[in-house]
């Protein structure tokens, strides 16, 4: 049994064999829920995923095969397990060809419905992770940016519409969003398509070779310009230039960009001739520039911020689209499983519940760098937590997520006042309901707090 992912809803009217049931199933390790009928489970399948179902056939009004059609039509349906008496295998037959995974037959045998479901979840997770790549190799790649989620979708039509257009752009967005994917996107898309992209990061050029860099210069301009040389809005004629972080370029230099975008002509250091040049800028930035109201040094003139707004768009953080993160996940394992020469590792449901519940403060960069870490340190099938960093696997409480262990020491140390005697048992049991407080009765999350497997969990919560 896959203890890290398995829920199974039983649906047995018989209590005593339903009771029966969900304690063996919970000694393999799953999470189990329990309807006495079909009706009160397909409420259950309405309000929570599970991944399989366990299901008599004969149940009070609805029977068996009506439920099992039921989940069917859902849009993740689990697997499915019928059971019956061994007078009624034709029906067993007949569910089957209806879509059900497996049968088991009354008097029912333990050690036989462990095997059974075990092989039908493992069936079963093979089948979700094969679809789960198709889909991630099958998504949306628009110029290399990936997504399905609504605010993606929408982006990419507004590049499309950008792209159509011939004025300045300005992209905002956190570190990691992919402003130069949207850069490189809007000049794909545009007529300029077969001319130069060029990007520069303005932060990254020293402040006394900004000028020459942008506009260059002619042979004697100053000490060392032994030959004349072109500039990047030359180089970029006829195309685009992306100037990433544009709140980093000096006032002084902000001025003689906003001449360039206005006449459409360039004039390199030394020169007392202009030269006219066609060229589309993009100006990226992590900041938002319209709340640099003081000219202070590190801001945006207000002339150019508004000329380069004519075209403003805003790229969401990935924490805004976790839709997306297992299509991404999924694009970066093979991408990074192909650079190691290896067979791409499976992305497990515990891994992917990892990254969905943190926050990514570095964006999209950040999650294919946690990615390749993880497949770099994989030596089983298999992507698990324990591969990616404990910031990741143990977000702060700031975050609203499980304490760490200074944090629940401090609270084991809490659960005793000053003139309390207690036994080591009693003050387990309260630092387990504890700790089970804390994660919202996960189990899965306590279990793994408590650095125990989940059986013993369920033993001790007896």
């Amino acid at each position: 049994m896959r203890r890290d992912v398995a829920t199974v809803l039983v649906v047995e009217d018989e209590e005593a064999l339903r009771s029966l049931l969900k304690d063996e199933l919970e000694d393999d390790g799953a999470t189990v829920l329990t309807a006495g009928s079909a009706e009160a489970a397909v409420e259950t399948l309405a309000g929570t995923r599970v991944d399989l179902v366990v299901s008599d056939l004969r149940l009070p009004g609805a029977n068996g095969l009506e439920l099992l059609e039921r989940t069917r039509s859902m849009e993740h349906p689990p697997a499915f397990i019928v059971i019956t008496a061994f007078g009624t295998i034709d029906q067993a037959v007949r569910a089957l060809k209806e879509g059900a995974d497996d049968f088991l037959t009354k008097p029912l045998d333990l050690d036989h419905l462990s095997v059974r479901v075990a092989r039908v979840l493992e069936t079963r997770r093979l089948k979700d992770e094969l679809l789960r790549y198709r889909e991630a190799m099958g998504a949306p790649d628009f110029h290399g940016m990936v997504g399905r989620s609504p605010v993606m979708t929408e982006l990419f039509h507004d590049l499309k519409r950008i792209a159509r257009g011939q004025g300045p752009v300005l992209l905002q967005g956190e570190s990691g969003t992919g402003k130069e994917l949207a850069a490189r996107a809007i000049h794909a898309e545009s007529s300029r398509k077969g001319k130069p992209f060029l990007a520069v990061n303005c932060a990254g050029i020293p402040e006394s070779l900004l000028e020459s860099e942008f506009f260059g210069h002619v042979k004697g301009a100053f000490t060392g310009a032994t030959s004349s040389r072109a500039g990047l809005f030359q180089e970029a004629d006829g195309g685009t230039l992306l100037l990433d972080e544009i709140g980093e370029m000096p006032q002084g230099l902000q001025a003689k960009l906003l001449r360039v975008l206005q006449e459409g002509e360039v004039r390199p250091v030394g020169s007392d001739r202009s030269t006219p040049v066609d060229v589309r800028v993009i100006a990226a930035t992590h900041r938002d520039l319209s709340d640099d109201g003081d000219q202070e040094e590190g801001s945006i003139r207000h002339d150019l911020y508004y000329r380069l707004e004519t075209f403003r768009l805003s790229l969401p953080p990935l924490r805004e689209r976790t839709g997306d993160i297992d299509l991404l996940a999924a694009r970066f394992v093979q991408r990074h499983a192909v650079r190691l020469d290896r067979t791409p590792p499976e992305l497990g449901a515990p891994f992917l519940e990892t990254l969905r519940a943190y926050r990514f403060p570095g964006n999209v960069r950040e999650l294919e760098n946690l990615v390749e870490r993880a497949v770099t340190f994989c030596e089983g099938p298999r992507l698990e937590p324990r591969h990616l960093p404990a910031r990741v696997r143990s977000p702060s409480r700031e975050n609203g997520d499980e304490p760490g262990a200074a944090a629940s020491l401090g609270a084991a140390a809490r659960l005793v006042s000053q003139d309390e005697i207690m036994t080591l048992q009693e003050l387990e049991r309260r630092y387990v309901e504890h700790v089970l407080e804390r994660v919202d009765g996960n189990k899965r999350r306590a279990a793994a707090l408590l650095g125990i497997g989940r059986r013993t969990l369920y033993r001790k919560l007896e």
